[in-house]
Formats: C-alpha cells, sequence, structure tokens
C-alpha cells in the first residue's frame, strides 16, 4: 500500500482507461482537492497498485484508492470517515463513502456504517461522476458535527458506554 497526497496518486497507474491529459483525470483531481479542503487532519491518501486490475473473488473488498479520516475519542471511541474506490465482487468499480461509529452494542460488532453510498461505475455512471457524488457526500459529512455519538443516535444504535 503506497500513501501520500492526491497529486501522488498515479491514477492512469490505477485506473488505466484515464490519461495523464484526460478530463476525466482532471475531475478526479478536482474531487479530491474538495475533499482535501474540508478535512482538518492530515491524513494520506492510500492506494494499492496490485489492485488496478481485478483481482477476482477474494475474501473483502479490493480496496483501490481511499482515504479514511478517523477521530478519535476518549474512553476508546471512534469516528470515521471514508472515500474509496473498490472493485465489486462482480468485478465492476465501485465509489463507497461511509460515516463508520465503533460498536457499543452488547454484541460487539466492532464498527457500524452509519450513513453509506455506494456507486457502481458503469454505462449510467462513469468513474468521475462517481467520485465527485462520493466526494461532495464525505465534505457535507466533514461539515457536520465530529461527534460518534451523534451519529449513533441518527442511526438508532446505542449510545457509547464503558465495556
Amino acid at each position: 500500500m503506497m500513501r501520500g497526497a492526491f497529486s501522488n496518486v498515479p491514477l492512469t497507474a490505477l485506473f488505466p482507461l484515464l490519461s495523464p491529459a484526460d478530463a476525466d483525470a482532471d475531475s478526479l483531481n478536482l474531487a479530491a482537492g474538495t475533499v482535501d479542503a474540508a478535512r482538518v487532519d492530515t491524513a494520506d491518501w492510500e492506494w494499492i497498485l496490485e489492485h488496478a486490475a481485478f483481482p477476482g473473488t477474494q475474501l473483502g473488498t479490493p480496496i483501490i484508492l481511499g482515504l479514511y479520516v478517523i477521530e478519535r475519542a476518549q474512553e476508546g471511541d471512534q469516528l470515521e470517515f471514508l472515500l474509496q474506490v473498490v472493485w465489486t465482487d462482480l468485478g465492476r468499480l465501485a465509489v463507497d463513502a461511509a460515516v463508520n461509529v465503533a460498536c457499543w452494542c452488547d454484541t460487539d460488532h466492532a464498527t457500524h456504517d452509519v450513513d453509506a453510498l455506494r456507486l457502481v461505475v458503469g454505462e449510467q455512471t462513469s468513474l468521475p461522476e462517481a467520485f465527485h457524488a462520493g466526494a461532495e457526500r464525505l465534505t457535507a459529512w466533514l461539515a457536520d458535527p465530529h461527534d460518534a455519538d451523534y451519529w449513533r443516535a441518527e442511526a438508532g444504535l446505542p449510545p457509547r458506554w464503558t465495556r
């Protein structure tokens, strides 16, 4: 896995259908710039060159490109905002964006997605369109309260408690 600023992401290596002079690559850069401007942390973008080609069926989601903005709080609580470009099980690209909170249920589920968006790239939606929509959603979430209990209440999950 590689990490760095979005300007360091090798877009044409990750997404071979994009060319360096392609307006689609410019669109991805603009969307990422909007997200970077909305963040208050210094989280790096992450990418996995080995996932540029569909790796086939495997356990888990093959992530190609992602950003994870993590807010940690006392008592082990956590709030995470993410934007990813992934492979679906059927070998299609998808853009996932989500708000994720630490689990405080009686059964420890580790985390819960409390708000999520998935856009599969295909005939109706291009990668730049899906990435832009995911970036818009992430930017809006980053402007919302950075309190995991707020997001749990929105999703009807149990509030934080000490185990």
